[in-house]
């Protein structure tokens, strides 16, 4: 379909990639990944057209068709958001419009006349086209689109122009979703949706009809969505067959072998150098002197690459604050006549992590403002426990700092005592080093910017952090050591993040904002998801039915009275065999009581706080009491239908 050969791109005087090779097919499903800086979007706008490459040739086969959906900076006017959308389907819509004169033609001519023939045969031709291409289908695929991002049916008419930025690339996307091109290029798309988005774009990309490839700093978007990851490293592009899971493995291995090959040429060049040194002078080695240095001049160097830089730090660990850190009675919270939360009520305790979660609008970053004391309660009380300080990190942070301010001056004033070679070790941790370090404040990137603000975080250690999407901005590796260090840390953290891999390390409860209510559920975002799929009430369903009410093993038999049909089925299997599987049969069911009671028991244990390693391991000691469940009802499931022969 589309093949970059020997393909190579320049950023100014840096070399972004080089000798590059790459086959993309019909059915193709890419994440690129590499590190910032490396080329990711420069190549997505080479195999969007619109860009050039500066090296090697791009061969397009005829007909193919590309989408690219840009990271931001796009914005729509001039007409409502169905009508935006529906602008995807102006040839349709145009032949629909055709139709409709043709229609009406035919109504004003003589059926027996030449001239009604020749508009009916163009009327047929049109309809089956139309008929072709779902042109009947188009307004009820554009509502789908909508809904699945998240617009509800009011905000279809208004205008484009009265949403914000992240709301504009979401019209964008839906736009390029509903024409479809034979390649999508998306870069970044989750930026700007919110985590049921996210799920619905998700299963929207596993039924593409055409390729796509997409840049993405979520792990778990990307793990459901690709089956090839492309990376940009070290000036080179490599491919991988498999989703991010399989290519983080896949490259340890690479880089084992690449250390190993490095070693043994190093071994191989000393072993020349060493020889050519020793007989360079001597007459009777000249021949062999000269064949090993032709050896060392052909020979390609094989380059480790440079670590790539990373964050590093760690929250200080805090002054521990009471058992209850804060509560909730009653509260409710209404902007004029809108009403965000009404009768909300909850604790929250030493240690928890609390992943807040619901639609864009649902009221997140309200709640995390109540918390943090930036917004005042409608009604209700809100307490505050002993020796709890709060630290609020807002999703618009840098807009607290000075932009006119530099780097290195706006850490001092928050740290007076501290010298400078001080706060540039520090910033040289958060990757802000040499000339770095005096940028002002208004230049940095989205992401620089969300490194800042977290790292004057640090400077003031607090117990109860409260974090409005902290995720924003930083790539994978940045939230992995983010990720980390809160859950290094002692303290409490109540937090909101469209990132699903994000929330299901870090998260010990879930609170689910929507209605103007606030529903709690243990465990991380895996446990909600089993919860409010119906989850719970299955396995409840299946404590209060007993395994055996089917298939009953009595005196050897499985059978639950003895009827004739039952002893035609028994006679079919082997007696010793059937012995056999009865035995186990038993074993399972008792497998399958104990591990419900243990389910049973975390799940009651997980409501009572201990402390933040206690609620770890028994998220996980839950999570595997699930899983061995589910396979010991199938192997249940499966000896009962054997045993009924």
């Amino acid at each position: 379909m589309i093949q970059l050969s020997s393909a190579g791109k320049r950023y100014g005087h840096k070399l972004l990639f080089e000798g590059a090779d790459w086959l993309l097919t019909p059915r193709d499903r890419v994440g690129l990944v590499g590190a910032n800086g490396t080329g990711k979007s420069t190549l997505m706008k080479i195999l969007g057209g619109l860009e050039s490459l500066d090296y090697g040739s791009l061969s397009t086969a005829k007909g193919i068709s590309a989408g690219y959906l840009p990271q931001d900076g796009l914005t729509l006017s001039g007409r409502s958001v169905f009508a935006e959308c529906m602008t995807v389907f102006a040839e349709l819509r145009a032949l629909e419009q055709e139709m409709e004169d043709l229609t009406r033609s035919m109504s004003e001519l003589d059926h027996a006349s030449p001239e009604y023939d020749r508009v009916a045969d163009r009327y047929h031709r049109i309809e089956h086209e139309f008929q072709t291409h779902d042109g009947y289908a188009i307004e009820a695929k554009v509502g789908t689109v909508l809904t699945g991002l998240g617009f509800h049916k009011e905000d279809w008419h208004r205008d484009t122009e009265e949403f914000s930025g992240g709301w504009q690339m979401r019209i964008a996307l839906a736009k390029l979703l509903l024409q479809q091109p034979n390649l999508l290029l998306l870069d970044e798309p989750t930026n700007h949706l919110d985590l049921e988005a996210r799920n619905w774009l998700e299963e929207y990309l596993s039924n593409y009809p055409h390729a796509f490839v997409l840049i993405s700093h979520d792990r778990y978007f990307l793990d459901v969505t690709v089956n090839k990851i492309v990376e940009i490293w070290n000036k080179r592009m490599h491919l991988y067959s498999g989703n991010y899971d399989k290519y983080l493995s896949q490259k340890t291995q690479r880089l084992e072998q690449l250390e190993a090959a490095h070693r043994n040429q190093r071994e191989r060049i000393e072993q020349l150098e060493v020889f050519i040194n020793r007989f360079r002078y001597t007459a009777t080695k000249a021949k062999q002197v000269q064949s090993r240095i032709k050896e060392l001049e052909k020979m390609e160097r094989i380059e480790i690459p440079a670590e790539e830089r990373t964050i590093h730090f760690s929250f200080p660990q805090p002054k521990a604050s009471g058992r209850i850190v804060a509560e909730f009675a009653g509260v409710a919270k209404s902007y004029g006549e809108k009403e965000v939360f009404r009768d909300v009520s909850f604790m929250i305790e030493r240690g928890d992590r609390i992943a807040l979660v619901g639609v864009n609008g649902a009221g997140k970053s309200t709640l995390i403002k109540l918390l943090a004391n930036e917004e005042r309660l409608t009604k209700g009380e809100y307490r505050l426990g002993h020796n709890v300080q709060a630290d609020y990190f807002a999703q618009d942070q840098y807009k607290e700092l000075n932009p006119d301010a530099r780097i290195l001056d706006d850490l001092g004033t928050l740290s007076p005592r501290s010298t400078e070679t001080e706060l540039r070790s520090l910033l040289g941790c958060f990757l802000f080093s040499a000339e770095d370090v005096f940028k002002r404040i208004g230049v940095l990137s989205g992401g620089e910017r969300n490194r800042y603000a977290l790292l004057r975080m640090l400077l003031h250690p607090a117990n109860f952090l409260l974090l409005d999407e902290p995720t924003n901005h930083l790539d994978m590796r940045a939230k992995d050591v983010l990720l980390k260090a809160l859950s290094d840390y002692t303290g409490t953290v109540v937090f909101v993040s469209h990132d699903r891999y994000f929330i299901d390390k870090l998260a010990t409860r879930v609170f689910e904002i929507g209605e103007g209510r606030v529903e709690v559920y243990p465990g991380n975002y895996e446990d909600y998801l089993w919860r409010k799929q119906g989850g719970a009430e299955a396995l409840q369903k299946t404590v209060a039915a007993s395994p055996l009410a089917a298939v009953q093993p009595t005196n050897g038999n499985p059978a639950g009275a003895d009827t004739a049909s039952a002893e035609s089925r028994s006679k079919r299997l082997n007696p010793i065999k059937r012995k056999q599987l009865t035995e186990r049969f038993a074993e399972v069911e008792q497998e399958i009581s104990d591990l419900e009671a243990a389910i049973a028991d975390c799940e009651a244990a997980l409501q009572t706080f201990v402390s933040a390693e206690e609620t770890q391991r028994l998220t996980q000691e839950l999570a595997d009491h699930k899983a061995g469940l589910q396979k010991c009802l199938a192997e249940w499931e499966e000896l009962g239908q054997v045993l009924q022969r």
